[in-house]
């Protein structure tokens, strides 16, 4: 069994550029932001809202 030492030796041995392991994986660039928005996501501004209390609750819920 490998250590976690003996581990991260080997991965930094085997590091590969991100943009070669960006075309391995047959990953794009983004054309435009445009391309990343999806307008009627939320059916309401009050569904946007639930959305958005529920994230700052769960990202909070250990802090306290």
């Amino acid at each position: 069994m490998s250590s976690t030492t003996e581990q991260a030796g080997r991965w930094a041995a085997e590091e590969i550029p991100t943009d070669e392991l960006a075309k391995r994986q047959g990953v794009e660039p983004i054309g435009s932001v445009d391309e990343l928005a999806q307008p009627d996501l939320w059916e309401s501004e009050q569904e946007y809202q639930d959305f958005l209390a529920d994230l700052y609750a769960t990202r909070h819920a250990d802090i306290a």
